[in-house]
């Protein structure tokens, strides 16, 4: 029987100088076909969304790879799936602690009742001095002695939102059919509500999530009290959004207060786990008024909070006496003829519980303040042009603060501690990056888990306690895509349309790059605030569509805009009252430094962009027409009197207060300069960017003749979940495949 040839064609191609006789000839044959398959082993692979997209079915495995760590005290445990490991800190040695089989058998679990423990990736070790582990299933969370093989305690919490359990008083606060409830460390439950709905909503985060909100309740440093939300939403206007899955659609209205409308109100209750009883907090009237960021005194007396205006350009810290609900004082007062933005609650010093740390932009720029009870600001802790990003802890014996910040460079995010007694800042790594770290209760160890532009992930012990260790490396993450043809990253600056501030782009380009060659190009555009795009993580924080562009012979490029956060108040607040406005000047002066590039096919220059990148696309295609042929906006606003109360008033006041501000930026008036060809993309029931955006612009574009594309996912929201993700960024790839790649 004849062997079948591999790729013939290049095979009789390499034996034309090699066949002399038949023996000669077969073992040719077998070296041609050994140097074929090394060379095709050598090609690299091309990507698919499947690899590249979060909803793709391989892109766990183009993921970095990582360790899930945690906590002991100052003792490290790698969480995996199956199993726990004590790590040491010095050596990075691991020693098993105990497996997910042995959990289950020492809790007894019941797989049929969902009294199973799935995994371990969650475990955490509450009690520094103990050997308990802290898992859940679905019916319980649950205290293993890890030692003693047994479970110490657990409860059987049913409810499955606001699960807020203490681990002080063991207590756990939970809703379940509109009801809050606390149950105590011996089960016993107390139901302290019964008007819960829809309308007055328990428990959960209000404001729309804004101003840093995640959650609706509050526990006490001891776990005898419990702070929470009460939200009344029943004066606040329906949406009405439909589900279209049922044989007969159904209404689901949604909650949402558009701009310059009726908000809902706002009230905080503290519950008393020892008297069984309620107060709430005596604020006055919650109508037209913001609480954020709650907090507690250590002695757990005292709720503090920050109260906000409906303008939002007057912030007032105010403490309450959390057993009477009176109003103590205000401790601290910040307004601005822009807007003020509460972020972050007060935070005491562990060594002295008449001192707290305050974090505010007030001089320009986000900083730690120290402050006593009584609301006088003892020092500035941090200054200078740059932003504190986060707050990781304390070290009581150093009597210093942990933070993250871009001290070094706006793009980076590096790791310091700031000493409370003189103000010095100490750097805690060595390396140029994106630092995210977590800090041991104690303050003394540190996870550090950063890239750079060229490594995926490196994680890092880091021992604060001694100033001249060296960190103890437990991960350096190989390239996930080191079999793949992976674009080219680079980085970069311009200055912004006022001539003075640097703004920082990334350009993705392809493998192949030959600067003689002209490429189409797609501008990559978000622009809003409290996102940036650039910095220098892995590929420069690349998203992973832009690989996919560039392996389909583009080049991406993507500017962080003024508007853009970490950058400071003046940089972030140009945009005040007429968003859209500013980035779009310094967009343009992105295109301008295009059009200096001969390798830029400026007459096939794209853009997309999604929410706020969505809003960002049409006015860019309606304001210049000329310059950019094709667009893909998702998620768009369109006019801004149609977004939520919270956020839309913050940047652009009501459309009663800042009618100019309004029209100017409304893209409805912009259906008519329409020229390119721009396919509109939404959630069928987006509810942050609802639909009546996208439908108001189609019907404003048919009454002036223009003609976009549209196309809406059915059941999903303003971000397409799982797999239709995947479907999405295919739609994207192929509108610019259809309608800039071939245009000339």
């Amino acid at each position: 029987m004849m062997r079948k040839i591999k790729y013939p064609f290049i095979l009789a191609f390499l034996l034309l100088p090699l066949a002399i006789n038949a023996q000669e000839s077969k073992q040719a044959e077998q070296k041609a076909e050994e140097i074929i398959d090394m060379l095709f082993d050598k090609m690299q692979k091309l990507f698919s969304l499947e690899d590249l997209n979060f909803g793709g079915m391989n892109y766990h495995n183009m993921q970095p790879e990582n360790m899930w760590l945690t906590w002991w005290g100052d003792r490290l445990v790698q969480t995996d799936v199956e199993e726990c490991y004590l790590i040491d800190t010095k050596t990075g040695k691991k020693t098993l602690l105990f497996t997910l089989e042995q959990i289950n058998e020492w809790a007894e679990s019941n797989e049929e009742e969902n009294r199973y423990v799935r995994h371990l990736m969650n475990a955490t070790f509450p009690y520094p001095d103990k050997p308990l582990v802290a898992v859940g299933n679905k019916k319980a969370n649950i205290l293993v002695d890890f030692k003693a093989h047994k479970v110490v305690w657990q409860d059987s919490i049913s409810g499955e939102t606001a699960n807020d359990w203490n681990t002080v008083s063991k207590a756990t606060a939970w809703v379940e059919d509109n009801q809050l409830y606390v149950a105590d460390s011996q089960g016993k439950m107390h139901q302290l509500t019964t008007d819960g709905s829809r309308e007055i909503v328990y428990g959960q985060s209000v404001h729309r999530n804004e101003w840093g909100i995640e959650k609706g309740t509050f526990w006490s440093p001891d776990g005898q009290r419990l702070a929470f939300y009460r939200m009344d939403q029943s004066m606040v206007a329906d949406y009405p959004q439909v589900d279209i899955f049922p044989r007969e659609a159904t209404y689901e209205p949604d909650k949402y207060p558009m701009a310059g409308m009726t908000s809902h109100q706002v009230t905080v209750g503290v519950y008393d786990l020892r008297t069984d009883k309620t107060v709430y907090l005596q604020a006055g009237d919650p109508t037209d008024r913001y609480f954020t960021n709650i907090s507690w005194s250590p002695d757990g007396k005292t709720v503090y909070m920050f109260e906000l205006n409906r303008d939002q350009n007057d912030c007032r810290l105010v403490s309450y006496n959390a057993v009477t609900g009176q109003r103590i004082a205000e401790l601290y007062r910040e307004t601005s003829d822009k807007y003020v933005e509460p972020l972050h609650p007060i935070q005491f010093l562990p060594w002295d519980d008449t001192k707290f740390v305050m974090q505010s932009q007030k001089d320009g720029y986000n900083h730690l303040y120290l402050f006593d009870v009584n609301g006088k600001q003892l020092k500035q802790l941090t200054s200078g042009p740059w932003v504190v990003m986060d707050v990781l802890g304390f070290n009581a014996k150093q009597k210093s603060i942990v933070i993250a910040a871009n001290k070094e460079h706006p793009l980076h995010r590096r790791l310091y501690s700031v000493s409370v007694t003189n103000g010095i800042i100490r750097p805690l790594d060595t390396v140029d990056g994106m630092h995210r770290a977590e800090l041991s209760p104690s303050g003394n160890l540190l996870i550090d888990s950063y890239s750079t532009p060229t490594r995926p992930r490196v994680i890092d012990v880091v021992n604060i306690a001694q100033k001249k260790s060296s960190p103890t490396t437990l991960l350096e993450a190989g390239d996930p895509w080191k079999d793949y043809e992976q674009p080219i990253f680079e980085c970069g600056s311009i200055k912004a349309a006022d001539g003075v501030t640097d703004l920082y782009y990334r350009m993705v380009k392809p493998c192949d790059f030959n600067p003689e060659k002209k490429y189409p190009t797609v501008v990559y555009v978000y622009g809003g605030p409290h996102a940036h795009n650039v910095d220098v993580s892995w590929h420069y924080g690349s998203r992973s569509w832009e690989t996919y562009m560039a392996q389909k012979g583009y080049i991406v490029f993507i500017l962080d805009n003024r508007g853009s956060e970490n950058r400071g108040l003046a940089f972030e607040q140009a945009t005040f009252h007429q968003l859209g406005q500013v980035e779009m000047q310094d967009q343009m002066k992105g295109v301008d430094y295009l059009r200096t590039l001969p390798y830029v096919d400026m007459n096939r220059l794209g853009v997309h962009g999604w929410s706020f990148g969505g809003f960002m696309t049409i006015s860019l295609m309606t304001n210049y027409p000329d310059v950019f042929k094709v667009g893909v906006a998702g998620g768009p606003v369109i006019d801004w009197k149609w977004y939520e109360v919270m956020y839309g008033e913050r940047y652009m006041g009501t459309p009663q207060s800042n009618p100019e501000g309004y029209e100017k930026t409304s893209l409805i008036h912009k259906a008519d300069q329409l020229k390119g060809r721009l396919q509109i993309i939404t959630g069928y029931n987006d509810n942050t960017v609802v639909p009546q955006h996208c439908l108001s612009f189609l019907d404003a574009c048919i009454k002036a003749g223009t003609q976009p594309d549209f196309f809406a996912y059915p059941g999903e929201e303003h971000n397409m979940r799982g797999h239709a993700s995947v479907h999405l960024h295919e739609r994207i790839t192929r509108y610019f495949e259809d309608y800039l790649k071939p245009l000339k």
